[in-house]
């Protein structure tokens, strides 16, 4: 196996960091990777916020599901869809003048734009990722910046036609925090079909599990009364507080980006 296949086989999430600091030479570094991340058109649909200040960094720990470690972070990155720097190009370029003049159809961004430009920044993103592990910097990603749109929107400043899809945490880890055990994925024949998608009848849902349902009872009983993994993860996690805020804030800026 070579080592970036190494790399990525061996990556994990890590919420605890030393006190390292990075330097800039390695951030520059991480920044230039995700920058050669596949792009659409080549039209880098994506802006990257560096939250630097630490009065922001404990607010991120507050709106982002109480998660103190990213405050202790040494570089944290804000992965943004980003349509609004094309569409003031526009504005500035002429473009919807031209568009007019020829007769073709004048718009705004729409969501297909913004499904884009989520890809867009999630591949930069990963990218990223992968340059800092191979440098023996972890990382950790923070869905939460999808919730609270609002405040998000406020904290940094985001523009109409842009929208925080990730958010990662990197540093050096703390030694007593690194874990040679990877956690374990779905075998292959469950998430790979050929051609057409399939789904999965109760048998393979049962061979699918088997190694989580495996693990759930050898736990305590789950305070929710959950007798499986399915109850134990549909009452944990969909149907959490959070959930719910994720739906209401990607509904609300999905309401914003389509403002006419």
């Amino acid at each position: 196996m070579n080592e970036t296949l190494q790399i990525i086989n061996s990556r994990r999430s890590t919420r605890a960091f030393s006190d390292r600091s990075l330097s800039s030479e390695e951030k520059d570094l991480i920044f230039q990777a995700a920058f050669r991340a596949p792009t659409a058109g080549n039209m880098m649909l994506y802006s990257i916020i560096e939250v630097e200040d630490q009065s922001l960094k404990e607010k991120l720990v507050e709106t982002c599901d109480n998660q103190p470690f990213i405050a202790k972070s040494p570089f944290v990155l804000v992965f943004l869809a980003d349509y609004q720097r094309w569409w003031d190009y526009y504005q500035i370029s002429g473009a919807q003048e031209i568009a007019r003049e020829l007769k073709k159809p004048a718009r705004k961004p729409q969501v297909g734009d913004l499904m884009l430009a989520c890809c867009d920044a999630l591949i930069a993103a990963q990218n990223a990722v992968i340059a800092a592990e191979s440098l023996g910097i972890h990382s950790c990603y923070i869905g939460d910046i999808m919730e609270n749109y609002e405040i998000h929107r406020d904290l940094l400043n985001l523009p109409q036609y842009t929208f925080p899809i990730a958010m990662l945490c990197f540093g050096f880890p703390k030694h007593d925090s690194i874990h040679p055990e990877l956690t374990p994925r779905f075998q292959p024949q469950f998430i790979v079909f050929k051609n057409q998608y399939q789904r999965l009848d109760q048998e393979k849902f049962r061979q699918m599990y088997a190694h989580l349902e495996e693990k759930f009872n050898k736990m305590e009983p789950p305070s929710t009364g959950a007798k499986n993994v399915g109850q134990h993860n549909y009452l944990r996690k969909f149907t959490a507080d959070f959930s719910f805020e994720m739906s209401r804030s990607v509904a609300a800026m999905l309401k914003n980006w389509s403002d006419e």
